[in-house]
């Protein structure tokens, strides 16, 4: 049965708090601010925590188990990284404070946009977008404002993977580019041959994932960048893999013009249920003077004994402001725990074992899921859910099935090059035990899918919520406690 709504717990009279005396003079609500017919519940505050805290207790969460969702980077968030968030002198600020009384949090941020630079390789971050999707947005509406500013108007093609990111074709079109997708070889790398008769005089630039979306490194980067650099173009770097290449290869370094990092990936924010997420663009001298604004800067020099005192600075050619005040300052704070916590030496041992887990489990499941392009992977592999003796399951199956085994399922359905795509990213937090238990549970899964069809079909048994039917569910949506929701 589903969940008993507010709404279905309603008594008239009940109040779950209490508010404190009026200290103004009361006067009437404007006429149309509260609907008549909105049925707010009135509930007592034990039933409202009840209600939650049951409601809580039904999710899943990094905190319970793994998350192996690929190109999500579902790693553990270290506890620490809340305490500092929590810190009253950040959690209590507003952003409307004159500059002196938040010189701790511009220190923060500065020392954060200085690290990400390093990580990196490139002499300007700006830490505003709010999420990769935003920081791509960010990035493209850079490369566009360069070439503007060069007269190149006529420079509006983005070369986009096809193993790259679902977001880049959006992004590019959402910017007012023209979008021209690029197949991948044998190997799971662009088709340099297919790039090559697109560098001309129109194209503006490349979005390129790396590691793409397969999870492989592109064997040919280097050449990719210089050929697209030939052409008068610009390499986009879209970041959301960091988590592969943390002191072993700064982008910047291989040619990449402009990069966003995920916070609420690698350097563990958290993220999902809609955000908050951080997206900060790191770009090459030749775009520093296009990121958005404002930037955290040193304003006066300090010394032994005086701190330096910071403000803000305004790139001479500025794409403009892209986020309200300066970006989600409370990631700010947990990515800038997380890096000070690790240090270089911990942040590369983070993408090794990263690397090493993805690749542990890639060579358990490789002779029983098919994995389309086996090379070495990154942080993540894509195998197949499908199965020639088993031909009415379908990699949906499998994960609604792996479900009852306690896991999160992998990303269904992507990359679309890859049919019934099993998209899987254990993250460096997960333990051997943990990632040969779900390798065990794979494996039981690929057995019952050609002796025991119907489990699979019929799953999930084991969660509070039986299988869904997700057409339905998205065509017939019930977005308020006074529609009575269909029965399960």
């Amino acid at each position: 049965m589903p969940e008993p709504q507010l709404c279905d717990i309603s008594v008239p009279g009940r109040r779950g708090m209490r508010y404190p005396a009026v200290d103004v003079p009361k006067s009437e609500l404007p006429a149309g601010l509260v609907r008549e017919e909105l049925p707010l519940p009135e509930i007592s505050e034990v039933d409202v925590v009840r209600h939650f805290t049951r409601l809580s207790q039904l999710n899943y969460a990094i905190d319970l188990g793994m998350y192996p969702l690929g190109s999500c980077t579902m790693k553990y968030n270290p506890k620490v990284n809340e305490d500092a968030a929590r810190l009253s002198g950040f959690a209590l600020i507003h952003p409307l404070q004159p500059v002196d009384t938040v010189q701790g949090a511009l220190a923060l941020m500065y020392e954060l946009q200085e690290m990400l630079k390093e990580i990196g390789g490139f002499p300007a971050v700006s830490l505003q977008p709010a999420a990769g999707a935003h920081g791509e947005l960010t990035g493209v509406l850079i490369i566009r404002a360069y070439h503007r500013d060069r007269g190149d108007t006529q420079r509006k093609k983005i070369l986009i993977p096809d193993s790259a990111h679902g977001t880049n074709p959006a992004t590019s079109a959402m910017a007012g580019m023209e979008v021209v997708q690029l197949p991948s070889d044998a190997r799971g790398n662009i088709d340099l041959e297919a790039l090559r008769s697109h560098c001309d005089e129109r194209l503006a630039g490349l979005m390129l994932t790396n590691p793409n979306t397969l999870g492989l490194f592109e064997e040919n980067i280097l050449e990719i960048t210089e050929m697209v650099h030939a052409a008068g173009g610009l390499v986009y770097g879209d970041g959301a893999n960091m988590n592969a290449l943390l002191g072993i290869a700064r982008p910047g370094d291989l040619g990449i013009d402009v990069l966003h990092y995920n916070l609420h990936k690698t350097f563990s924010t958290p993220h999902g249920g809609g955000g908050p997420g951080s997206g900060p663009v790191g770009v090459s001298e030749l775009l520093a003077d296009f990121l958005p604004a404002p930037v955290v800067t040193i304003v006066e020099e300090g010394d032994e004994e005086i701190p330096p005192l910071y403000g803000y600075s305004t790139p001479a050619k500025s794409i403009g402001r892209v986020k309200a005040f300066y970006g989600h300052f409370g990631m700010f704070v947990r990515a800038y725990t997380y890096i000070r916590m690790y240090g270089p030496d911990g942040l590369r041992k983070v993408s090794e074992h990263a690397v090493l887990n993805a690749n542990y489990l890639r060579v358990l499941l490789k002779d029983t899921y098919r994995v389309p392009y086996d090379r070495v992977c990154m942080h993540e592999f894509v195998a197949e859910g499908r199965w020639a003796d088993a031909p009415d399951i379908h990699a949906l199956d499998v994960a609604k099935r792996l479900m009852d085994f306690d896991f999160h399922p992998p990303t269904n359905y992507f990359p679309l090059i890859v049919p019934e795509a099993l998209m899987i990213e254990p993250t460096e937090t997960e333990s051997k035990e943990t990632l040969d238990a779900f390798a065990a549970a794979m494996l039981r899964i690929a057995e019952e899918a050609r002796n025991n069809p119907d489990i699979l079909h019929s799953a999930p048994h084991q969660t509070p919520v039986g299988r869904l039917d997700e057409v339905k569910a998205a065509k017939e949506l019930v977005l308020c406690c006074g529609v009575s929701a269909p029965a399960i």
